[in-house]
């Protein structure tokens, strides 16, 4: 489904690092709702919006939830999209959690366009330090077992609130096909440049 932008609207992303595009001595400057936003405003000077991003790193749906009313609820967006989930994993939450907490999220957006993307997991071999530790292959394995019914949940949730669904995990499984993963980042989780451009060109293709 596609979603129409309409000029004067308000669009906002919202999320975690990937969206908020925060880093700790990363030298990548374009996340995707920049290079998507960006694109917009070159090929649509005739339908101005206005853009937020209320993403934070670290988030899991639980800490969106904490400032849900402040951060997107009180914005009323027009257009809203949310990715969010694998620090749901990392906080160790169960489906069943995230399932719960990311639907009273959407509850109040009766009406609302709103794109969902996928949590996301690609399965790079390196071994990064992170606040959590070093995270390597079997790290990412175990990971990968929780993150899978949570995508299932991010599918049901869009089918459930009519929402448009970004299939960021099997966009990434099939472009990792040819060039492998490493080709889309470099610690499985945070998307480089190439990567963070195939989401914008996969955000920007719900969007007319």
């Amino acid at each position: 489904m596609t979603i129409t932008l309409k000029a004067g609207g308000t669009a906002m992303f919202t999320g975690d690092s990937i969206t908020s595009f925060e880093r700790h001595g990363g030298d990548d400057p374009a996340g995707y709702p920049l290079q998507a936003v960006g694109r917009w405003c070159f090929e649509h000077p005739d339908r101005p919006l206005t853009w937020l991003n209320t993403a934070h790193a670290g988030d899991s749906t639980a800490d969106l939830e904490a400032r849900w009313q402040t951060d997107v609820l009180a914005a009323r967006p027009d257009v809203l999209t949310v990715l969010a989930g694998i620090n749901d994993v990392g906080n160790g939450r169960t489906p069943d959690e995230f399932a719960a907490t990311y639907a009273r999220l959407l509850a109040p957006l009766a009406g609302t366009p709103l794109i969902l993307v996928e949590p996301f997991l690609l399965p790079v071999t390196t071994v990064v330090q992170t606040r959590r530790g070093l995270i390597g292959a079997p790290e990412r394995a175990r990971w990968r077992e929780a993150l899978d019914p949570m995508i299932d949940v991010v599918r049901d949730l869009a089918g459930t609130h009519g929402a448009t669904l970004l299939a960021a995990d099997r966009l990434f499984a099939e472009l990792s096909a040819s060039t492998g993963p490493e080709h889309w980042t470099d610690d499985g989780v945070h998307p480089n440049a190439a990567g963070h451009s195939a989401l914008a060109e996969a955000w920007y293709a719900l969007v007319d």
